[in-house]
């Protein structure tokens, strides 16, 4: 049984995993309307693996007897200034979710709460591949500058990423 500290932490966690799912959807959907639409892809790719953390999360929470609590989820924005500075909130985005993990874990260290930490530890290591995933992008778009074809060239290539769910386990 999960203490009542633990899940409702978990609960605020799986709510914050909806909110990134839903702002890298409106982003999806912002480069759709200027035309990048390899950037849209890899936006919408991100905000598939972000629901797929929330459902882990969800899971885990009724794996271990507690109760789902689902909150209202913040509108995302709708518009950025441009390419760069969206991949710049993105990759400050994931380390403010890094920072809400190690916080999870710390409190599962508290709560002498093993089976949860040991639930933790793929959510850290999968942080670390998520800050350097975005911040590969941002340094790519500096790199690019003003140059329009740097702009497609990157665009093509963000294009080219494809949602892999997880291998079938025993996790649900």
């Amino acid at each position: 049984m999960i203490k009542e500290r633990m899940e409702e932490a978990l609960n605020r966690q799986l709510n914050a995993e909806l909110y990134s799912s839903y702002l890298y959807l409106s982003m999806s959907a912002y480069f759709d309307s200027i035309n990048l639409k390899g950037f849209a892809n890899w936006m919408n790719v991100q905000a598939q693996e972000e629901l797929m953390h929330a459902m882990k999360f969800y899971n885990f929470i009724l794996e271990r007897g507690g109760k789902i609590t689902l909150s209202a989820i913040e509108a995302p924005p709708r518009e950025w200034d441009s390419p760069s500075s969206t991949f710049e909130i993105v990759y400050k985005h994931e380390q403010k979710v890094t920072a809400l993990i190690h916080d999870l874990v710390d409190l599962s260290i508290s709560e002498k709460d093993h089976a949860t930490n040991n639930f933790l530890q793929w959510f850290v290591t999968e942080q670390v591949e998520e800050e350097a995933s975005a911040d590969g992008v941002v340094q790519r778009l500096k790199l690019a500058g003003n140059s329009s074809g740097g702009l497609f060239m990157l665009d093509r290539e963000l294009g080219q990423r494809v949602f892999t769910p997880p291998a079938a386990s025993k996790e649900k």
